[in-house]
């Protein structure tokens, strides 16, 4: 049900008076209302050639292991090699675990990036320093933190006008301990308005209109509100503000009246081939339609489920591998490759590659050195901040090679490290928006969205 509100004597904060609170049925995203998630006109600058452009962040809660994956050390000490062996792949002198054999068909089309270095600390399970660049000890947010990566994207991206959120969540990227961490998709002080749309939220079930309300009906009511509007104009002391307010409106309007949105969920719509190759791994195919209708950052968890026997430790859903990693890895790798090979292609046939960036990583890797000690007769491996990887794809970047190097043990990158900063950079590049760029924070001070900002020179 949409209702208009008629002028009260308190504004709120931003400086609207509550008549121009605008709330369409129990469409919420998050325990927010559809105000609180639209954006008002952006006011940064993005390059015109990447207009359109969007970013699908794929993220492997818990630290996947490097030297299992794409970083392979098949000459170090059995101890630090482990289980799995390399095989070729499409572009000669990359080579991947032979449990990601879809992946070799199509590694022309991405780049992996070694020698990533976490700055948090490996202890830190946490999503926040790979969406903002901040490293920070323990698992709570600063008092004044920093803006996730698709919060920036949505203040600055403008709007068009076809109601689709700019920045989505799918599920949440909350990992293995939920409980302890705070959200690491903070909008910080952009504003609540710039929070993901989570899919997991009571939002998504609203998309439609109220029983009973037609489009006609729905006609009529933005009759209604222009009408209220003509009468308490002369009680408004602002036409700036005004103008804002029509822009919210039309937008709250337009994503409850039209089905690209709603549609875009709909994953009944895509043929079973296509559903067929993505496997299990729906919420890929899901990041697909995302972007294609026009959302401009969509992030989501990457987590199977596995299980090695019946007792304590004998399963896991996610890639903190302590224990039985090369068991658990044997069964969680087949599906990941299945996903990452059905997205990457998918958008490739689609022509979606140049527009589209898919962006792969955890927050750290895992010890090059097995530990043996954690479950009796499991080989397992623990935190490790000084490497990792990272995946790309699309996006306009260069791709089809391997970028930066670590040691004979996968321990530590050969001359600089990579950091989550540059990560985020590169992709910012991609998506045509300068990281020089300041907002103010709570405080009123001007705080640049990254204050390292060198891309990925070799991806650019």
């Amino acid at each position: 049900m949409l209702n208009v509100f008629g002028a009260m004597q308190s504004p709120l904060c931003d400086g609207y008076s509550r008549r121009h609170f605008l709330r369409i049925g129990g469409f919420g995203m998050a325990g927010l209302s559809l105000a609180d998630l639209l954006r008002l006109k952006a006011r940064g600058e993005v390059r015109a050639e990447a207009r359109g452009k969007s970013v699908i962040m794929i993220y492997l809660p818990g630290g996947p292991s490097h030297i299992d994956m794409y970083d392979m050390k098949p000459d170090a000490p059995t101890e630090y090699r482990g289980e799995f062996k390399p095989i070729h792949t499409n572009v000669s002198g990359i080579d991947l675990c032979e449990h990601m054999p879809l992946q070799t068909k199509i590694a022309d089309k991405l780049t992996i990036v070694r020698g990533l270095k976490s700055l948090a600390g490996g202890g830190n399970h946490d999503a926040y320093e790979i969406l903002t660049s901040d490293p920070r000890p323990g698992e709570k947010l600063p008092p004044n933190p920093l803006p996730a990566f698709g919060s920036v994207v949505s203040k600055i991206r403008s709007v068009d006008g076809s109601g689709v959120p700019p920045y989505v969540g799918i599920k949440n990227l909350h990992l293995v301990l939920p409980s302890v961490n705070d959200d690491p998709e903070t909008a910080a002080y952009l504003g609540s308005v710039h929070r993901p749309f989570r899919t997991a939220s009571p939002g998504l079930a609203n998309l439609s209109l109220a029983e009973g309300l037609t489009l006609d009906r729905l006609a009529d009511r933005k009759t209604l509100l222009r009408s209220f509007d003509h009468l308490r104009r002369g009680l408004d002391d602002g036409a700036a503000s005004r103008a804002d307010v029509d822009s919210f409106t039309a937008q709250a309007l337009a994503m409850i009246s039209s089905n690209k949105v709603r549609d875009a969920f709909d994953l009944s719509r895509e043929p079973d081939s296509i559903r067929a190759a993505y496997g299990e791994s729906t919420d890929f195919l899901l990041a697909r339609r995302l972007v294609e209708a026009g959302v401009s950052v969509v992030t989501l968890p990457c987590r199977y489920s596995a299980t090695i026997r019946d007792f304590f430790k004998g399963s896991l859903d996610h890639w903190d591998t302590h224990w039985h990693n090369f068991k658990y890895l044997r069964l969680m790798l087949p599906k990941y490759d299945q996903a990452v090979s059905a997205l990457i292609t998918d958008l490739y046939q689609r022509g979606l590659d140049k527009d589209v960036t898919v962006v792969i990583w955890g927050e750290f890797g895992r010890t090059p050195l097995i530990d043996y000690t954690l479950v009796p007769g499991s080989a397992g491996r623990g935190h490790w901040p000084e490497a990792s990887f990272v995946l790309f794809s699309g996006g306009g970047l260069k791709t089809g090679q391997v970028v930066g190097e670590t040691d004979l043990r996968a321990e530590r990158a050969k001359g600089r490290p990579y950091t989550p900063s540059n990560v985020l950079a590169t992709l910012y590049h991609a998506l045509g928006i300068d990281p020089a760029k300041t907002f103010p924070d709570h405080a009123g001070r001007p705080r640049y969205i990254l204050d390292e900002r060198e891309p990925i020179r070799e991806l650019v």
